[in-house]
This record gives C-alpha cells, sequence and structure tokens, in this order.
C-alpha cells in the first residue's frame, strides 16, 4: 500500500510539473560583450576531399584583441580547420589558437563553429555565422573566469581589416 501511495504522488508530482511549464520559458538568458579579436589570416590551402567532406585550413598568423577585463596580441601559429559539405552550403569550422594577454598570461582558444548559406524554414535565402569560443586560462590567473562560463561569437568583416573580427559574447 505504501509503495503505491509513494507511485501516485511521483505521477501527480510529475504530471504538476508538466503543467507548471511555460512557453517561452520566463527566463531568457542575457549575453554581456566579454572582447573582440581582430585575426589576422595566412593563405588558404585545401587538404581535399575526405571521407568528412572538402577539408580546408586557414592559418592563424596574429592580430589583437581587447575586452573590458583583457587586452593583448594573437599569437601566429594557430589555424581555422573547416569542413564544407558536398554542395558547399554548410561548413563546420573548429579553430584552435593562443593569446597572450598584455601582462603576459598565455590563454588557449578552441572555437567551434557552423557556418550555413542556404535556405531557412520558410525557404528564404539565408547566411548564418556563429560559434562558441572555449577559453583555456590558467586557474591561478586574473583570467581563471574565462573558464567558467559559456561564449558565444560573431564574425564581422570589414574594408580596413584584412583578416576576420570576431566579438564574443559571455553567456550570463
Amino acid at each position: 500500500m505504501m509503495k503505491k501511495l509513494f507511485l501516485m504522488i511521483i505521477i501527480m508530482t510529475a504530471g504538476m510539473a508538466m503543467h507548471a511549464q511555460t512557453y517561452p520559458p520566463k527566463e531568457t538568458p542575457k549575453l554581456e560583450f566579454a572582447l573582440q579579436l581582430r585575426v589576422t589570416l595566412g593563405e588558404t590551402y585545401a587538404v581535399g576531399e575526405s571521407q568528412h567532406g572538402k577539408r580546408i585550413v586557414i592559418p592563424i598568423t596574429g592580430g589583437v584583441f581587447e575586452g573590458p577585463l583583457l587586452k593583448g596580441t594573437i599569437l601566429n601559429g594557430g589555424a581555422d580547420y573547416q569542413l564544407a559539405n558536398a554542395d558547399g552550403s554548410r561548413t563546420e569550422l573548429e579553430a584552435i589558437y593562443s593569446i597572450r594577454t598584455d601582462d603576459g598570461v598565455n590563454i588557449h582558444v578552441r572555437n567551434y563553429g557552423i557556418v550555413y548559406n542556404g535556405k531557412d524554414a520558410q525557404g528564404n535565402p539565408s547566411f548564418y555565422f556563429k560559434a562558441a569560443p572555449k577559453f583555456e586560462a590558467p586557474t591561478n590567473s586574473r583570467y581563471a573566469w574565462l573558464n567558467n562560463a559559456i561564449f558565444v561569437c560573431q564574425p564581422e568583416w570589414t574594408q580596413e581589416f584584412k583578416g576576420i573580427v570576431l566579438n564574443v559574447w559571455m553567456v550570463k
């Protein structure tokens, strides 16, 4: 009898929880600007078709970054590894590089993203390019906060800068 009563309470509680949900959710995550990276790029080259798609590599040769809590340079030696599907409408990217703050702290970055040039849900032409950088800062540094948050970025191109500009926000 006790097991049956316990089971009924669980089922009733689960049912009430389902009805208590709101759509859309009441709370939306907030974005806080974290930094802007101005990345210089080397000459793009193709590895070619692989079992996963067309592999393209874009060397990262340097640049600068700045935000409210950090500033510095982008180190030479990284790359943006891209994988394009057969028709070229979708590309997955993984940029791996390091940055150095003005006070000499090295931070590793892995930026995963998607570039899509196709059609939206209504069939209209659509361009989408977003990424999610993940920072790996020394835990004993003033930049350790980068290790404990989710970040999103959106690229921007300008005529006066020959590279890519990445605007990065922290999800609050």
